[in-house]
């Protein structure tokens, strides 16, 4: 380990030139601040894994990504919407399997029809479990009305992830117009806040035209808006998005996931108590991706049960894993995982944010 990157890693504070340096380290160093950021996650929010399992309910969209590829203008996706009795049948699952707590997760829509039912699904699956579940958010922009309405019915977090904090960067990765604004998802974040959800967000980890500048940026961000939850992974392409004809200018798939796996760390060490998901997006790109994010200081998972029939048409990128599997394989490959890792699940736990829970107190 260099004497600069051991000077930094020591130090209680770390400036925006001290979290370049660790972005840019080799693998000894890479190695010693992933140490410390296991040790932090051990001594801030334990050793518990604890599970979300993720209802990908439809992959119909109003919106345009240009790396997502379930963007509305992509005519080559076969769209789906899950009955409700579908969706709590998954939830069922997921309350008789001791998993805590699900996400609700879906492209976007803010019209009164999607908005009315994710309302009626939300008290449905409450009612269910004897408001036993835990139930996460992530159905992207709605009003404040939408927000706070699910928010009395029963759902208490919510993720919303900025994609990047660089303004200028977001207006090249989304369409140039009123419905891709980026000030506008910053409000919704604001508005999630201050309803009372917890707060989740993330950003991708080697998009085309991102410098590290922007990563240390995207880190800053989501410590300045003090977030409860971070979900972040590697960007990876999708033949069918215009952001696939600058695939030739990305870094390679292995050193993505090495820089996601730093900004793992670097996130914990700078936000100790927040829950930090291990992405399945890792593991597309190295099948013992989440089991090594754990290791580094993630303590969420998130298994797909989503019925098998409609998961090869949610796919945000190309190689997404697990798509074959049925909910009982995720719901075993969890367990397993966990303890590759060397951690235990939090069986029968909503795993709420230690950060929430803190800042509340305060």
């Amino acid at each position: 380990m260099t004497n600069i990157t051991g000077s930094i890693l020591s130090q209680e504070k770390l400036s925006d030139s001290d979290i370049l340096v660790l972005l840019s380290s080799g693998m000894e160093d890479r190695n010693k601040m992933y140490i410390k950021s296991a040790a932090i996650r051990d001594t801030y929010v334990g050793n518990k894994v604890f599970l979300r399992g993720l209802i990908e309910f439809s992959n119909i969209c109003s919106k345009n990504c240009l790396y997502c590829g379930i963007r509305a203008g992509n005519t080559n996706v076969h769209r789906y919407n899950l009955e409700d009795e579908e969706v709590l049948e998954a939830a069922m699952y997921a309350f008789e399997n001791h998993f805590g707590s699900i996400v609700l997760q879906s492209g976007e829509r803010d019209d009164r029809i999607f908005t009315d039912r994710v309302d009626s699904l939300v008290k449905r699956i409450k009612n269910l479990s004897g408001g036993k579940l835990g139930i996460t958010l992530s159905m992207g922009e709605q009003t404040e009305e939408t927000y706070r309405r699910w928010f009395e019915s029963g759902a208490h977090r919510y993720l919303l992830r900025i994609e990047t904090s660089n303004p200028d960067l977001y207006r090249r990765i989304h369409p140039d117009n009123a419905k891709h604004n980026y000030k506008e998802r910053l409000d919704s974040l604001i508005n999630i806040k201050k309803i009372g959800y917890q707060v989740g967000t993330g950003v991708m980890i080697g998009l085309p035209f991102q410098t590290m500048e922007d990563l240390v940026s995207d880190l800053r961000f989501m410590q300045n808006f003090d977030i409860d939850m971070v979900g972040m992974g590697p960007y990876i392409e999708h033949v069918d998005t215009p952001l696939y004809q600058y695939r030739d200018t990305l870094l390679p798939l292995d050193e993505r996931f090495n820089l996601t796996m730093k900004m793992i760390a670097l996130i914990r060490i700078l936000m100790k108590d927040v829950n930090i998901a291990a992405t399945t997006a890792l593991q597309a790109i190295d099948p013992m991706g989440r089991e090594k994010a754990i290791k580094i200081g993630a303590n969420i998972m998130m298994p797909n049960i989503t019925p098998a029939k409609y998961r090869s048409d949610y796919k945000l990128y190309d190689n997404k894993p697990c798509i074959a599997e049925g909910a009982d394989d995720c719901a075993g490959c969890m367990e397993a995982r966990v303890k590759l890792a060397g951690a235990e699940i939090g069986y029968d736990a909503w795993g709420d944010s230690k950060h929430f829970e803190n800042r509340k107190e305060i």
